[in-house]
């Protein structure tokens, strides 16, 4: 009988010493190295790797072939798309151990990583954020924010909802997400979902 109350594949490898939390699924050929943290209702699929200075949220979706690297962070309701791409070394060469120089990536509450996208680490990708699929971020991304191509630009803003908001790159404005009547207000350079 399982001690623990989450899920997990006979297939994946879960290293003595793990924190996972509750009612979060471990799909096939997962390996959870023995420091990671990770918190209920997430989501690992096939052959995802978490290292062990890795600290992942509640209900977060990381979908199959993704490496999450020493010293990345995930906050809660984060998305990772299949096969997009975690570093923690700017400069890496095979030759020289650069494990003392790991940079720490942070991504906040509710941002989605679309498919085959890379964060360059060291970057911070605000709450709520949309990186495109296959994008290259090698800067930090603000809040709501909707980012593309290579290297990564910001050509929008999303709502949390996931809806493309109509609002000016910058300056200042207010639009309502299609979806949910949500109103979010744009304020030098910054947007902000308003409360009742």
């Amino acid at each position: 009988m399982a001690d623990h109350n989450y899920t997990a594949h006979h297939t994946a490898i879960i290293d003595t010493g793990a924190t996972i939390g509750a009612d979060t699924r471990v799909w096939h050929w997962v390996h959870i190295s023995s420091n990671a943290v990770i918190g209920s209702q997430c989501s690992l699929g096939q052959n995802v790797y978490i290292g062990n200075q890795v600290s992942i949220g509640n209900n977060v979706k990381i979908q199959n072939n993704v490496s999450v690297y020493d010293n990345v962070t995930l906050e809660d309701d984060v998305f990772c798309g299949p096969s997009m791409v975690f570093t923690n070394v700017y400069n890496p060469r095979s030759t020289i151990n650069r494990k003392d120089e790991y940079k720490s990536t942070l991504v906040k509450q509710g941002a989605t990583l679309g498919a085959n996208c890379t964060l360059v680490c060291g970057i911070t990708v605000g709450r709520f954020a949309f990186v495109g699929a296959g994008a290259v971020v090698n800067s930090d991304i603000p809040d709501y924010a909707l980012v593309v191509g290579v290297p990564a630009r910001q050509v929008g803003w999303m709502s949390e909802f996931g809806e493309k908001l109509d609002l000016p790159l910058s300056g200042n404005g207010s639009c309502t997400c299609p979806h949910t009547n949500e109103t979010y207000i744009l304020e030098n350079n910054r947007v902000s979902k308003q409360t009742a």
